[in-house]
């Protein structure tokens, strides 16, 4: 197995983007990202083990109970976490990346980090998410737009052989100091 570049992009059919919606207070970085397969994936996923759990993970749980999806969409600024219309604003966040992309909105997780308790206006997501340019190249770019407190981007692909076809896998993952309680504000993909 080798170490190699391009984060959750190292994997044929997978791309990734990044746009500035107006979520987080920051005037000039991008806060929303969608990670886009070309093909339909089999997917899961592991949630934290609290009792309180912010609605777009509920909204994750049911889209991935048949085991499969297309795309990832995440904003950070805010994390749609006991928030008032968080349920419909996760669904509607889902719709809006699914319409982007011309798949089902069942085969869309959905992700938000950022500040607990307020309502996220998920009206300049539905705005502003149209101009999100999918890339070969941009997992970094959706790396930066899901950070929160990171003082880094956190990234890896490996490349590795199973019988005779070469293996790509690569990931993204945000959070700097919040594996407590039980993973509870902890993004990978």
């Amino acid at each position: 197995m080798k170490i190699i570049e391009g984060g959750v992009c190292a994997a044929k059919g997978f791309k990734a983007g990044s746009v500035r919606c107006g979520v987080k207070e920051s005037r000039t970085n991008d806060d929303t990202a969608i990670i886009f397969s070309e093909c339909e994936c089999t997917a899961a996923a592991t949630y934290t083990m609290n009792r309180v759990k912010a609605a777009p993970l509920y909204v994750t749980m049911e889209h991935l109970e048949d085991g499969v999806a297309r795309a990832i969409v995440a904003n950070a600024g805010n994390a749609n976490a006991c928030a008032p219309d968080g349920m419909e604003n996760a669904r509607r966040m889902a719709q809006a990346a699914a319409k982007l992309l011309g798949v089902a909105e069942t085969d869309v997780a959905v992700a938000s980090t950022g500040v607990i308790g307020q309502r996220l206006n998920i009206e300049c997501i539905e705005e502003h998410l149209p101009e999100l340019k999918l890339e070969d190249n941009a997992s970094e770019k959706a790396n930066r737009a899901i950070m929160t407190t990171d003082t880094k981007p956190k990234t890896a692909a490996v490349e590795f052989t199973i019988g005779g076809k070469t293996c790509r896998i690569g990931g993204i993952c945000k959070g700097s100091g919040m594996i407590h309680p039980n993973m509870g504000t902890m993004l990978s993909f």
